[in-house]
């Protein structure tokens, strides 16, 4: 495996993640990094990098981390979310894999990219129902302002510095984990 497959594997998980904050954050981080020229895309994924693709993923992004401060309609997004996070880290996963098998490229994509982000907003959706729990709701915006900054600023890492995004994902994801338990019991309490 070469030094620009793994670089390519680190770039996807890092999107693949920030998809379990936004959906379509790191959708359009891709879309603008590939129109760009930053960073090569799989063949079959060169629509990416057009124009009306970076229009559409840019006005869902911003409609999406909007639609998130909106109370009530967090949760339902978090509901319908979930299963699109999963196919949308699959996808970013799939679409930055160069020169590999289509097998080895869906293979990863699905585990690594779909599990990443699935991971990620199941656990973000936790987090949202235990601020819920413990704040009436009145945190949950702060939570949503938290989550897109981390999927703006996840996806951005990704694409400039691969090897740096898997340690801030680690870090963060034991972090996340960490303050989960720590809510919970507060809960119980």
């Amino acid at each position: 495996m070469t030094t620009e497959m793994i670089l390519s594997i680190f770039l996807g998980i890092g999107l693949a993640a920030s998809s379990g904050f936004r959906v379509f954050v790191p959708l359009f981080a891709l879309s603008c990094a590939a129109y760009f020229h930053i960073i090569p895309l799989n063949d079959s994924w060169q629509w990416v990098a057009s124009t009306p693709a970076l229009i559409i993923l840019g006005v869902a992004s911003i409609a999406e981390s909007i639609s998130y401060l909106i109370p009530l309609v967090d949760h339902l997004l978090d509901t319908v979310a979930v299963p699109l996070a999963g196919i949308a880290g699959t996808l970013v996963m799939a679409s930055t894999l160069t020169d590999m098998s289509p097998a080895m490229t869906w293979a990863l994509a699905i585990i690594a990219g779909g599990g990443a982000a699935a991971t990620i907003k199941g656990t973000a959706a936790t987090t949202r129902v235990a601020s819920t729990a413990t704040t009436g709701g009145l945190a949950n915006p702060a939570v949503s302002v938290a989550e897109t900054g981390t999927a703006i600023g996840l996806s951005a890492l990704s694409i400039f510095s691969p090897i740096f995004a898997m340690i801030a994902l680690i870090i963060g994801l034991l972090m996340m984990i960490w303050v989960v338990i720590m809510v919970k019991n507060r809960v119980k309490r």
